[in-house]
């Protein structure tokens, strides 16, 4: 009887330890310094020139890198940022508001003579901060 209670012991002891190991080193382990990304989110956001539509484009490029960055961090799985964006399911609370910002940098990147207004840029970057926020990152 003695042998039973030992092995039944050492095996909830193995499944503490594999619990512990989950939640320290599983995705909702990850860490993020909120610092650091407050610090590249305010330079962002002050590198948009309202007299300068390039600052549009680098600032919507940056925080775009930005976010992405951030779903790495928190461990969320997929080969491109669409595909990290798709498997937030339930993680952000505007879900349309980062796709708008997502596709535009998208537009931006890849099609030439894109034309973004001031409104638009601000509309991006706050789809943007906004996923930022939801995902713990500032």
């Amino acid at each position: 009887m003695d042998s039973n209670i030992i092995i039944i012991f050492a095996f909830v002891i193995v499944l503490c330890v594999l619990l512990f190991a989950l939640i320290t080193f599983g995705k909702r382990g990850y860490r993020i310094d909120v610092e650091a990304y407050r610090v590249r989110w305010m330079a962002i956001e002050q590198s948009l020139d309202k007299n300068d539509e390039a600052s549009y484009h680098l600032a919507i490029i940056n925080a775009d890198k930005l976010v992405d960055q951030a779903l790495k961090d928190r461990g969320i799985n997929g080969n491109t940022m669409g595909e990290r964006l798709k498997a937030t399911r339930g993680q952000l609370t505007d879900r349309d508001a980062i796709w708008f910002s997502h596709k535009l940098r998208n537009r931006i990147a890849h099609e030439s003579n894109v034309k973004v207004n001031y409104q638009q840029a601000r509309r991006a970057l706050a789809g943007f901060k906004r996923a930022l926020k939801d995902l713990g990152a500032i």
